[in-house]
C-alpha cells in the first residue's frame, strides 16, 4: 500500500476509529490523509486510498462540521461499503463540503437537509430529479442591476431559473442551479467593472456677417401707386367741417370742381404727393458668438452641453360658441446645443457621435388666417451630425455650416431712368449679404485615476451658525419702526450682577 506523504494530519481524521486501525496494524489497507484547512476553509490536499465508503462519508462530515444521518434504505453493499475495494480520491484546494458533495455524487447519493432540525440526510438521488435550485445574493460595485441584466439571463438554461435585479441597493437575487451559479458568478466579474470617463471640452464659433448698400432716387411712392378719385361727393368731403375724421382724411389732396375750379387756388400736381427717397449710404453688422463649455461623461454615455436662452411662444385658442378661449405659453430654447456621445476604442482611441446645433431668432412671420392676422416667429438653426474617430487628447474639427446669401434690388422710371447722366436721378440700387459660418472644435481626452485630486473641506465639520452670526442687527437708520426713545436712560441705574459658586 502507497502513503502518500502530507504536510498536516486531519484531526477529525486521526480520531477516527479506521486511522487508528491502520497506524495499530501496518497491514491495514485503508489510509486517509489531508493538510490543515486555511483560514478559509479550504483544504490544500485531502487523499484517501481504499477507505470504505462510510468512513470517507464520516471523516469529510465532521470536518465540515455537518450533523448527517445515513438513510436506512441505502444498500452499503451495493454502494462498495463492503467491498474489497474502498474509496480513493485526491483532492486539491477544496472545502470539506465540496469533497463530500463530490464524493456523493460519484455515487449516486445526495444530501437532504431538514430545515427545522438542521439535520442532513445522506439517501440515493432520484435520477430523474430535476437539479436543486439555490439562491444567492450578488452585490454590484459600478454596474447598474438593470444594465447587465440581459447579458445574465444568456446563462439560465432552466426554465426555474431567473435573475431579480434590486435597483435600491444595486444587487442581483440569483434563483438558479449551482451550474448556472457558478457561470453567472464569472459573467458578473467581466461585467461588472469600473466604467472609463471622458473630458470632453468644446468650442463653438459663429461669425455673422451683413454688409448693405444702397444708392439712387427711389420713386415708387410717387409712381408706384396713385389713388385717383372722381365722384360728386368729392367737393363735399374736402369742404363740410362737420365730416368726421375718416372721411376728411380719405378726402384727395387735390380738388377740381366746376364751382371754384382747382382747390387750393394754388395746385400742383399732388394727387397722392410727390415722394422720392434718396439713399446714398453702406451699412455694416458683424457678430461672433463663442461658447467653451466642457463636461466629464462615462464611456458610451450621451452628454449635453448647451449655452441658450428660453424664447416664450404664446398659443391661443379662439373662442367659439360653447368654449371659451384660452391661451397658453410654452418656451423653446434657442442658442448653442451639442450632444456629444463618446465611446472608448483600442488604444487610447475615442469613437464620438457630435450633434451640435445653434439656433436663433431670425425675424417674424405674419400670416392671416381666417380674417385674423398671426405674428411668429422665424428661427434660423444650423444643425450637423457626425461619428467620428479620434485619438485621446486630440482637436476634432467641424466646419462647412456656411450660409452666404446674396440679394441685388434695383428700381428704375421707365424712359427716364434710361436718360444718359440724368438717368441716375430716376434710378435706385441696393445690396445685402447675410452671411452666417460655424465651426466646432472637441477635444475628447480619456480621464485616468491620477487626473482625480481630493478636494478637503471641514463643512461636516462646522458647526451651524446662530442667527446672530449670519444676519447682523440693523442699525438705526435701517430700521423702519421709530426709535423708542423712552429706553435711553434705562440702563444708568442697572447694577451689574455677577455669581459664583
Amino acid at each position: 500500500m502507497k502513503i502518500t506523504p502530507i504536510l498536516w494530519m486531519l484531526g477529525a481524521v486521526l480520531a477516527s476509529p479506521l486511522v487508528a486501525t491502520a497506524q495499530n496494524n501496518p497491514a491495514a489497507p485503508a489510509k486517509t490523509d489531508a493538510a490543515a484547512p486555511s483560514a478559509s476553509g479550504i483544504i490544500p490536499l485531502i487523499v484517501m486510498d481504499d477507505v470504505p465508503l462510510v468512513d470517507a462519508i464520516k471523516n469529510l462530515a465532521r470536518q465540515a462540521n455537518l450533523n448527517y444521518m445515513l438513510d436506512p434504505k441505502l444498500d452499503l453493499a451495493q454502494l462498495g461499503g463492503d467491498s474489497k475495494k474502498g474509496v480513493s480520491l485526491r483532492l486539491e484546494n477544496i472545502t470539506a463540503e465540496q469533497a463530500l458533495a463530490a464524493l456523493l455524487g460519484n455515487y449516486g447519493l445526495q444530501i437532504v437537509e431538514d430545515i427545522k432540525t438542521k439535520i442532513a440526510r445522506v439517501t440515493l438521488k432520484d435520477p430523474a430529479a430535476l437539479e436543486p435550485i439555490s439562491t444567492r445574493i450578488i452585490q454590484l460595485k459600478y454596474s447598474s442591476p438593470s444594465n447587465i441584466l440581459g447579458s445574465l439571463q444568456t446563462a439560465l438554461a432552466d426554465k426555474r431559473s431567473r435573475v431579480v435585479p434590486d435597483n435600491r441597493t444595486s444587487q442581483l437575487v440569483v434563483i438558479a442551479t449551482d451550474k448556472e451559479l457558478e457561470a453567472i458568478e464569472k459573467m458578473v466579474d467581466r461585467l461588472d467593472t469600473r466604467t472609463k470617463q471622458v473630458l470632453i471640452e468644446a468650442r463653438l464659433l459663429e461669425t455673422s456677417l451683413n454688409p448693405s448698400s444702397i444708392r439712387g432716387l427711389d420713386w415708387s411712392g410717387t409712381l408706384k401707386a396713385q389713388n385717383l378719385t372722381m365722384g360728386n361727393n368729392l367737393q363735399n368731403n374736402a369742404t363740410d367741417k362737420s365730416v368726421n375724421n375718416t372721411l376728411a382724411e380719405s378726402s384727395p389732396k387735390m380738388l377740381v370742381d366746376t364751382v371754384k375750379g382747382f382747390n387750393p387756388a394754388t395746385a400742383f400736381l399732388n394727387a397722392d404727393g410727390v415722394n422720392a427717397v434718396f439713399s446714398f449710404l453702406n451699412q455694416n453688422s458683424e457678430s461672433k458668438t463663442l461658447s467653451t463649455p466642457r463636461t466629464v461623461t462615462m464611456d458610451n454615455e450621451t452628454a449635453r452641453l448647451s449655452v441658450t436662452r428660453e424664447i416664450p411662444i404664446f398659443n391661443t385658442t379662439p373662442s367659439s360658441a360653447n368654449t371659451p378661449g384660452s391661451s397658453s405659453i410654452t418656451y423653446s430654447n434657442v442658442g448653442v446645443i451639442l450632444d456629444v456621445t463618446p465611446r472608448i476604442s483600442a488604444n487610447n482611441y475615442v469613437n464620438l457621435k457630435v450633434l451640435p446645433e445653434v439656433s436663433r431668432v431670425s425675424g417674424q412671420d405674419k400670416q392671416t388666417i381666417d380674417g385674423k392676422s398671426y405674428t411668429a416667429n422665424i428661427f434660423s438653426v444650423n444643425r450637423m451630425q457626425t461619428a467620428v474617430m479620434i485619438p485621446s487628447g486630440n482637436t476634432l474639427v467641424l466646419g462647412g455650416l456656411a450660409q452666404d446669401d446674396v440679394r441685388h434690388d434695383t428700381t428704375k422710371v421707365p424712359l427716364l431712368g434710361d436718360i444718359p447722366g440724368l438717368g441716375y436721378l430716376f434710378r435706385s440700387s441696393s445690396k445685402s449679404q447675410s452671411k452666417n459660418n460655424l465651426l466646432v472644435f472637441i477635444t475628447p481626452t480619456i480621464v485616468d485615476d491620477t487626473d482625480f485630486q481630493e478636494t478637503k473641506t471641514k463643512f461636516m465639520k462646522t458647526p451651524v451658525a446662530h442667527d446672530h452670526d449670519v444676519a447682523p442687527e440693523e442699525s438705526f437708520l435701517d430700521k423702519q419702526e421709530p426709535h423708542d426713545w423712552s429706553k435711553l436712560g434705562s440702563n444708568k441705574n442697572k447694577t451689574k450682577v455677577t455669581s459664583e459658586d
